[in-house]
Formats: C-alpha cells, structure tokens, sequence
C-alpha cells in the first residue's frame, strides 16, 4: 500500500509539473507584446488626440465639403524607432515617428513618445519635424532624442528633393516632449 501510494504522489507531481511547465510558456515572445501596446496608444498632434490601432488612425474632417467627402486625416506609423530612458523612471521609454496627411499633396512628419510604464505606455505629444522631410535616424543619448532627417533649404520649392541636414534634439520634461537646443 504504501509503494502504490508514492507511486500515485510521483505521478500526481510530475503531471502537475508537466502542466506548470506548458502553462508558464508563451508562445509569443515579448517584444512583440511590447511593440503591439505602443502602436495601440494615443498621442496628442496639433492639440487633437489621435488613437493609433496597430498603428494607424483615421479621422474623417469636421470640416468636409459634404458627409461623403472622401476627405480624411490619416495618421501612420513610419518607424525610425529608439529605446531608451527618455523620463528618468528606469524603464525603457519607445520614440518613433508618425505621418500625417489629409489628402493633399503634404505628408507631415512627426516624432512622438511611448512613455514605458510597468502596465504599457502613455503616448507623448507630437513635434512635428516637417512636410514631405526625408527621415534618416532616431537616436537616444544620455536621456536626450536625437533625430535626423533631410529638409529642403529656406527657399526651396516643396518640389526640391530634400537634401539640407538637420538634427532635432529633445527631451521629456514629465509628459511632454519638448525640443532642445543642442
């Protein structure tokens, strides 16, 4: 009786144990969590919040000529990202750049933060870089963003491909993300 009875505890502890062990596995590794949450948040553009889904909003215009007017703002995820420590809490905070056009012939660029909490993200505001700018790297620095892009000079027509370079530095002060001098 007992050899049976510690044969039954063994079997019950290693089914158990084979069960914790499939349980605690995820399928899914984690950044890929994490890169979901961000492309799920708002940010604040020009005062208006946008709600990214999988990383994109669109928003019909107040303003239309007429309720069937195809006229939109769209709002995209570009890329460009940047991990690092952007608000001095410890955890890693995700800068990236979004696009925005509402039909015409303008794309805007802008460069926002997911602020990294334990429980996801709070989106920044947006600072808009530019129309129709061609974006090169986001980079973290000692608490600072740094983005780089090519711009046209003062002057150029918006048709000139643009080839002055610029770097905007930033930082976040609390929520916001504010432009530095360099």
């Amino acid at each position: 009786m007992k050899t049976s009875t510690i044969v039954a505890v063994l079997v019950v502890v290693v089914i158990a144990g084979g069960a914790w062990a499939l349980l605690g596995k995820s399928t899914e590794p984690i950044p890929q969590r994490i890169v979901a949450e961000y492309k799920n948040s708002t940010y604040t553009i020009e005062g208006q919040p946008v709600t990214l889904v999988n990383g994109r909003a669109i928003r019909q215009l107040a303003e239309a000529a007429a309720p069937s007017s195809a006229e939109k703002v769209v709002t995209q995820y570009f890329g460009n990202e940047a991990t690092g420590d952007l608000n001095g809490d410890g955890i890693p905070d995700v800068a990236f750049l979004l696009t925005q056009n509402s039909g015409g012939s303008g794309t805007f660029y802008y460069v926002v933060v997911a602020l990294g909490a334990i429980d996801g993200y709070q989106g920044t505001n947006a600072v808009l870089l530019g129309d129709r700018i061609a974006p090169q790297t986001t980079e973290i620095k000692d608490g600072q963003l740094i983005v780089n892009y090519a711009d046209r000079a003062a002057g150029e027509p918006m048709t000139a491909q643009p080839s002055m370079g610029v770097s905007k530095y930033l930082k976040v002060d609390g929520t916001t993300l504010v432009e530095v001098q360099s």
